[in-house]
């Protein structure tokens, strides 16, 4: 299944690397692309994963996704 999130906060690659690892790591995630320059966050997941799960991962990290 693949997720697009829309990540407010991301200013630098330091940034997105901190999104991609909380992201990366919860068990559902596949796979995770970054893009820095449109503030998202495209991920593979399993079917079923619930998205306010991501939200909060990607939350706790200090970002917001929308």
């Amino acid at each position: 299944m693949e997720i697009t999130l829309k990540i407010e906060g991301m200013m630098c690659e330091h940034c997105a690397a901190r999104v991609k690892k909380a992201l990366e790591a919860l068990p559902q995630v596949l796979n995770v692309i970054i893009s820095l320059e449109a503030g998202t966050a495209v991920l593979q997941t399993r079917w079923g994963t619930d998205i306010e799960v991501l939200k909060k991962a990607v939350e706790d990290a200090g970002y917001k996704a929308v």
